[in-house]
């Protein structure tokens, strides 16, 4: 699977429909470069002329914010907004829900414009449009929804994913916490980088068990953090031979026509 990055299309005097930004987990992360793969498959077999920027990406600089390191984040966002207006970017995609927030939200006030599309929009939109097709002959799955805080709470967000999962024929059920009310997996706000609290119930053990009270094998996510915090809970409780965590890409990729 060939994948351009910015500089090389523009070496040739192309520019692509989409930047696909991969932010930090889904370049380095192995659990989360398998939903970059799948992502960039979905692309692919759509027809979508994309590109990234390669070792040209830095940190969006969102945990050095969170954790109230404001010099350092300036300094990261300054650095990409001088990168991605180098290439005229207009239009970014991503498969990072903080990425997202911040690229969308926070970079404006620093010269950083863009078009900032999660990709379960993304992948909404290439449904409706038929550019990429669920095979109906697909097992009927029945699938949980966790709300990432970023994409919900954050930018209210909460129907579009859901919509993908009908459209993936799939039947839906809801946590006991889930849309507005949904529980934060435990990572958001820099909390990825922060050893627990003695004497704390660790949130995603909370929110595993949620999970399980469901009777589901299968949770579907949108973001590379909550992907490692419910698998760790999911293991936690000793259910990882049962219940499977899937990022909303893999699971259209799994039913996409072959």
């Amino acid at each position: 699977m060939k994948i351009y990055t910015m500089s090389e299309m523009a070496s040739e005097g192309k520019s692509p429909e989409v930047l696909f930004w991969v932010g930090c987990a889904g370049s380095f992360d192995t659990r989360a470069q398998r939903v970059t793969k799948a992502f960039c498959e979905i692309l692919n077999r759509a027809g979508i002329s994309f590109a990234v920027l390669g070792n040209e990406e830095r940190c969006t600089g969102d945990p050095a914010r969170r954790a109230g390191n404001e010099f350092l984040f300036q300094m990261m966002a300054q650095q990409n907004i001088q990168t991605l207006n180098m290439y005229n970017v207009k239009r970014i995609v991503t498969a990072c829900p903080h990425c997202f927030n911040i690229l969308k939200n926070e970079y404006p006030e620093l010269g950083g414009v863009y078009d900032v599309i999660h990709h379960t929009q993304f992948l909404e939109t290439l449904l409706k449009e038929g550019k990429i097709k669920v095979d109906e002959q697909s097992e009927v799955t029945t699938v949980t929804y966790h709300d990432s805080c970023y994409i919900g709470r954050g930018n209210n967000i909460y129907d579009t994913p859901r919509e993908v999962l009908e459209m993936l024929r799939v039947e839906l059920k809801e946590m006991k916490r889930s849309r507005a009310n949904g529980l934060c997996c435990g990572a958001g706000g820099a909390q990825m980088f922060k050893e627990e609290e003695a004497g704390d119930k660790r949130i995603n053990t909370e929110r595993a068990e949620e999970i399980i009270g469901t009777g589901t094998n299968i949770v579907a996510a949108n973001c590379p953090f909550c992907i490692t915090m419910l698998q760790d809970g999911i293991k936690e409780k000793n259910e990882q031979d049962n219940i499977i965590v899937l990022d909303l890409a893999e699971l259209v990729l799994q039913k996409m026509n072959k």
